[in-house]
């Protein structure tokens, strides 16, 4: 019924949601997560320049790991076999990077949470690399901006920025 928590039984218990009876479907999800730092911190991490290494590759590395352990972190989330997860960053402007996840499975539940971690974990992992060099680093803005297939179809978040291509 909509409108009815679906994480809770009759009596207001935590629960995981009985997926059994749902049909495997592709679906597929994207977030992001918005990464603010000052000029010369973004600089080093695009350039390669931040002590701790490619800030960009182990970041990439933590989302896709994160996005395949979701269930371990979010308690009533179900294991999923994931079959794809990206991760893209850019700059679009000399203080932000921008992390964007996408994650695709094909199951009877979708990989909004996947997606939704793996664009978290990453901007953390760009914090814990930077840190040394600025520590007032701030991460914002983590949000789900597009789902795609299951039984309540797709979804786009208002005035979202285009995700990366398919």
């Amino acid at each position: 019924m909509a409108g009815e928590l679906s994480h809770l039984d009759e009596h207001g218990a935590a629960r995981m949601v009985d997926i059994s009876a749902k049909e495997p479907t592709e679906r597929v999800a994207t977030a992001e997560a918005l990464v603010h730092m000052q000029p010369g911190t973004i600089r080093l991490v695009l350039q390669g320049g931040i002590p701790k290494g490619d800030v960009i590759a182990v970041a990439r590395v933590a989302g896709i790991m994160a996005a395949k352990r979701t269930h371990d972190l979010i308690p009533l989330c179900h294991p999923l076999p994931i079959t794809a997860a990206t991760l893209e960053f850019e700059a679009p402007d000399d203080h932000t990077l921008r992390i964007t996840a996408q994650v695709r499975t094909t199951g009877r539940t979708g990989v909004e949470m996947e997606a939704l971690t793996a664009a978290s974990v990453a901007a953390l992992t760009v914090y814990d690399m930077c840190k040394a060099v600025e520590k007032g680093i701030r991460i914002e803005s983590i949000r789900l901006l597009e789902k795609r297939g299951g039984k309540s179809g797709d979804w786009t978040a208002a005035g979202s920025p285009q995700p990366p291509p398919r």
